[in-house]
């Protein structure tokens, strides 16, 4: 077997509302979709994050470059096809490209399990069948108010999950808290609570926040200020009994390492869309492993539903359903469902991905 042609389709759909976290706006959604061919008529299907809109032209451009490390290959040689598109001197440090890799890389596992007739999670190593999940929600909108936010926790208890996570840094810190306080009310001691910044504060601010929250008994504090500064996390982690948890933003093992190393965080959240796939995603849970750490990734739920369950150090599972994507249950010809608290990967062969084309094709750009 070898590849054939590698080739993207860029999706991108308006919200009703725009949502924003701490820093940013969304006022779109979408899908960025790669798909590899072979000569045996399998065809491989990976995501790739985080690049929406005017960054479809940059991202087809990067795959034109690409398609030279992958094309006539084995997909078995997955290994061999990442370092040869690795090349951090000139591309893939980080960023877009690396971004694009971890499409590619994605793909090409989704191949294997579909060659070899298993479930990506069993392929990987089949720890469980399934995963504790948390919705992620709780954006900052345009006239939303606090029996809003609190509504809206109830709503995601709803799916048949018993954890949540809500947006904070876009609000001074008392009013933060006092949504904070607003849902933990709303939805009982019993419901894990998770809290999310998205790189809003500096470090000072982020330990001030931290200790107006502890009351409020929050299983983890996401991204509580910018990626790189590794000393500001240490410091908050050491001044808070809060776990703090970050990495939807690290790219490759090699980041994480530094992560690791300086015991900045409690839990590590690679995003196998973003830091390179699925090959450098499992690098990155057996290193955290080596130090008893644990692994809750951030972002879609039917790639990272297999990678939480093949290892024995995943948390949590991210979720996302139609408060915050309006094609939620409609991109995919089968939608993840939340029972008592856990999903479970399909059991179809590789990622279990088919693209509903019907109602995506109206929103392709690319």
């Amino acid at each position: 077997m070898i590849v054939t042609d590698v080739k993207i389709e860029v999706y991108q759909w308006q919200r009703t509302k725009p949502i924003r976290n701490g820093r940013y706006v969304y006022p779109t959604d979408g899908l960025n979709v790669i798909k590899i061919e072979t000569d045996e008529g399998i065809t491989g299907i990976g995501l790739c994050g985080g690049v929406m809109g005017d960054n479809g032209e940059i991202v087809s451009s990067i795959l034109q470059h690409m398609k030279q490390y992958v094309i006539g290959q084995d997909p078995f040689n997955n290994e061999k096809i990442w370092d040869e598109m690795w090349q951090p001197k000139l591309v893939g440090r980080r960023g877009i490209t690396t971004r694009v890799i971890s499409g590619i890389d994605i793909a090409i596992w989704d191949i294997k399990g579909k060659v070899a007739n298993r479930p990506l999670y069993k392929l990987l190593g089949g720890f469980t069948d399934k995963s504790p999940v948390y919705v992620a929600g709780g954006y900052y909108e345009e006239g939303k108010g606090l029996d809003d936010l609190a509504q809206e926790m109830i709503e995601s208890l709803q799916t048949g999950a018993n954890a949540i996570k809500m947006k904070i840094g876009g609000a001074p810190i008392r009013e933060d808290v006092e949504r904070i306080r607003v849902v933990r009310e709303a939805v009982g001691p019993d419901v894990k609570l998770m809290v999310d910044a998205n790189c809003a504060y500096k470090y000072y601010e982020a330990i001030d926040i931290a200790r107006k929250m502890e009351p409020y008994d929050i299983f983890w504090f996401e991204e509580p200020i910018n990626p790189d500064d590794y000393a500001g996390h240490k410091l908050i982690s050491s001044s808070t009994s809060i776990p703090i948890a970050t990495g939807e933003n690290e790219y490759t093992r090699y980041g994480f390492r530094d992560l690791i190393e300086n015991r900045c965080v409690a839990i590590l959240q690679p995003d196998a869309l973003i830091m390179g796939g699925v090959t450098e995603f499992m690098k990155v849970a057996a290193l955290a492993q080596a130090h008893d750490l644990t692994i809750a990734p951030h972002g879609n739920q039917d790639v990272h539903v297999h990678l939480v369950s093949a290892i024995p150090n995943g948390l949590t599972v991210e979720y996302y359903r139609g408060s915050t994507n309006p094609m939620w249950g409609k991109m995919f010809k089968h939608t993840l469902q939340v029972d008592d608290g856990h999903v479970s990967p399909p059991d179809r062969p590789g990622i279990g991905i088919e693209l509903n084309h019907e109602a995506l094709a109206a929103y392709r750009i690319i």
